[in-house]
């Protein structure tokens, strides 16, 4: 696919899904008594992308194709999400050793540090993988992340245990919006499969890992540069004035950058203009 492909919101789910891992070359290495999935596309410098909570690497679906035009591009089911095992324990540095094993069993030294990109929960964990090893990481875009001690969205969901049909639909449509995306359109039948999916495997809580602000508390301990994508309309962490004024009272050279009508899943609901951002701050050079 060319490097503006995006996946057609008509396809069927479970088979696009399905074309892609026929695409991916998969790996898997040490994680807690189980395994850490990884799968790779592409070639060129290595870029690594990690999801938010109770997702998979399916999270950068619409970017995946768009990145690995230039990259080799390295996503990973975080412990404790997707096909990966949980972490030898639910706190950063068992999290950080098992991914620092799995980069260094899988990448060359010469093409390491890699670009990291982190979504939500995963931009925290980056975050805090960066302090840890500085060795392995060579710049860190986050992606709507929490943990900035900055006011929460107003967000309410619907139960969809024990629902079935249209009844769950609708329920898994409300929690969507209310967490994910902004606009009804967005949530197409791919949203609902990969919410359905993905959801129920998420073991890893990622309160404790977050809140109320473990990523402003790391990032002073982070060497790399650090820069940041937000959605407009994020519903967990709204308000990105605010969240670029918490980020800056660390990082006061941060690139900070918007993508207008989108919300929480902003490389889902606006991924033509994310991967345009995304690559064009990774061309970048580095300020540090």
């Amino acid at each position: 696919m060319s490097r503006d492909a995006i996946p057609p919101a008509e396809s069927d789910p479970a088979e696009l899904i399905a074309g892609f891992e026929r695409r991916a070359r998969r790996y898997e290495t040490p994680c807690g008594d189980g395994v850490l999935v990884w799968r790779a596309w592409g070639s060129g410098p290595p870029l690594l992308l990690a999801h938010g909570s109770h997702g998979s690497w399916a999270h950068f679906i619409r970017s995946i194709d768009a990145l690995a035009a230039e990259r080799t591009v390295w996503a990973l089911d975080l412990p404790g999400n997707g096909e990966s095992a949980p972490p030898p324990a639910a706190e950063h540095p068992a999290i950080c050793a098992v991914l620092a094993e799995g980069l260094r069993q899988l990448i060359a030294p010469e093409a390491l540090p890699l670009d990291v990109v982190g979504f939500s929960l995963g931009g925290v964990i980056s975050a805090h993988f960066a302090a840890r090893h500085p060795e392995l990481v060579r710049r860190l875009i986050l992606v709507d992340t929490g943990g900035l001690d900055t006011p929460m969205g107003q967000i309410e969901t619907a139960r969809a245990r024990g629902l079935e049909g249209e009844a769950r639909r609708a329920a898994l449509r409300t929690n969507l919006l209310a967490i994910m995306l902004r606009r009804p359109s967005s949530v197409d039948e791919l949203a609902l499969h990969l919410l359905e999916r993905d959801g129920p495997r998420g073991r890893l809580k990622p309160q404790g890992l977050v809140l109320p602000d473990k990523l402003l508390q790391v990032l002073p301990d982070v060497a790399v540069q650090v820069d940041a994508i937000w959605g407009e309309f994020d519903g967990p962490h709204p308000d990105p004035p605010a969240q670029e004024a918490a980020l800056r009272t660390v990082l006061p050279d941060l690139d900070f950058r918007v993508i207008p009508n989108s919300g929480h899943w902003v490389m889902y609901e606006e991924p033509e203009a994310f991967n345009r951002t995304l690559l064009a701050m990774l061309a970048e050079p580095l300020r540090r």
